[in-house]
């Protein structure tokens, strides 16, 4: 999965949730997606491996 495809999919997760939590904000998705960046940073810096691996691990998932 490319960057493209994940900030896809993100955008779909954003809406499904804007769907069902009505008073949730861009700042609180923002915020989500910060938390899920920093993640993946902490991830490649304790495994070494690249940005795209990690994704396709989670996707996997």
């Amino acid at each position: 999965m490319n960057t493209t495809q994940l900030e896809g999919k993100w955008k779909q997760v954003k809406g499904q949730f804007k769907q069902k939590y009505g008073d949730l904000t861009d700042n609180d998705l923002t915020y989500a997606e910060g938390k899920f960046d920093e993640m993946i940073g902490k991830l490649q810096e304790k495994t070494g491996k690249k940005k795209e691996e990690l994704e396709k691990e989670i996707n996997e998932l």
